[in-house]
């Protein structure tokens, strides 16, 4: 039998890059992320000299944590257009507590302060999530307009909150709240570069080995056969929408660290790039396709060629046309290779 099996000419094998990693769009876009990488080393002198490949590493890493969240939400279908305002709000959040508390009793115990702040920002940001995860998915309401909308009234609260200033962190907590938002590993790893990595790592095991990863596909793939199947899409859903939103508040607390403030106009735009880079890196924005690794190829590939213009002296205007015609190339290849693949 299965020397019979065996002789059939017209059972196709499936070739090693026809499968896995390799045949996703992030492979594709990872083969064009080396090629440009080349380009730009034989054009700039500049571009791969460590202080360089620092600024690189450290400017993706402040659109990677929040693609993070974000692309968990796109797999499930959704979409969620507040993380801009998320992040510029819970960074405000952060700044205004470590501020309040630099005379209370909590600022005599080292770091004190600055838990009860960076959790405070968290916790805002949690919040944010809820609210948009119960609109979609208890009151049913398209997460387009529902994130839309938070979007306004988030960065609304953002301005009041500091009444159009930003916020300055103080303090004897401070130094330390620069140190581990902003510090070097070794003087030459940024941080905020290592809090990636263990963010990616821990949503790659969330997706690919345990049952709610699964049931976050399955939403994505099918979400009335998953309801069938028993898959808690409710509570799924709101969890995703929290987790987005915690990624983006962690995101804008590192951010804000960085600068030393938290500005009201903090990360405005941001959603845009942070939906780029997850649909460069292989989300589909139908639901059902994306991961961790993705996310982070999409993010390097956009702040690689950002790079590359700024050195390259080129009108930075230019940038947002590029993204744009990366996005519309990437959903290109991912629509040939399966129409080819089908």
């Amino acid at each position: 039998m299965a020397d019979t099996v065996q002789g059939f000419s017209n059972v196709r094998r499936t070739r090693f890059w026809q499968k896995g990693f390799l045949a996703s769009q992030s492979a594709y876009v990872l083969a064009a992320l080396i090629v440009i990488i080349a380009i730009m080393a034989l054009l700039s002198p500049n571009f791969l000299t460590p202080g360089n490949i620092a600024n690189i590493t450290r400017n993706f890493s402040f659109i990677a944590i929040a693609t993070l969240g974000i692309t968990l939400v796109i797999i499930t279908g959704g979409i969620d257009l507040s993380v801009g305002s998320t992040m510029a709000l819970s960074a405000t959040v952060t700044s205004l507590v470590l501020s309040g508390l630099a005379g209370a009793a909590i600022a005599l115990f080292p770091g004190g302060a600055l838990i009860l702040a960076v959790l405070a920002g968290l916790a805002t940001a949690a919040a944010i999530g809820f609210a948009n995860g119960f609109a979609v998915a208890k009151l049913k309401l398209s997460p387009f307009v529902t994130t839309l909308g938070t979007l306004s009234i988030v960065r609304g609260l953002t301005y009041v909150a500091t009444y159009g200033r930003g916020a300055f962190p103080t303090g004897p907590d401070k130094d330390l709240f620069i140190a581990v938002t902003a510090g070097r590993l070794f003087d030459l790893i940024p941080i905020s570069f290592i809090y990636l990595l263990i963010l990616a790592i821990a949503m790659y095991l969330a997706l690919h080995h345990t049952a709610w990863g699964r049931y976050v596909f399955a939403i994505g793939g099918n979400e009335s056969a998953g309801r069938l199947t028993g898959v808690p899409v409710d509570r799924v859903k709101i969890q995703v929408y929290m987790l987005c939103s915690l990624a983006a508040g962690f995101n804008g607390i590192i951010i804000s660290g960085w600068l030393g403030s938290a500005p009201a106009n903090l990360a405005t735009a941001y959603e845009l790039t942070i939906i780029a880079a997850a649909v460069i890196g292989g989300a589909n924005l139908a639901g059902g396709v994306g991961g961790a690794a993705g996310a982070i190829i999409g993010c390097v590939l956009i702040e690689v060629i950002r790079n590359g213009l700024v050195l390259a002296r080129v009108d930075p205007y230019w940038q947002q046309t590029l993204v744009g015609c990366i996005i519309v190339a990437a959903v290109l290849v991912d629509r040939l290779r399966s129409l080819r693949n089908g």
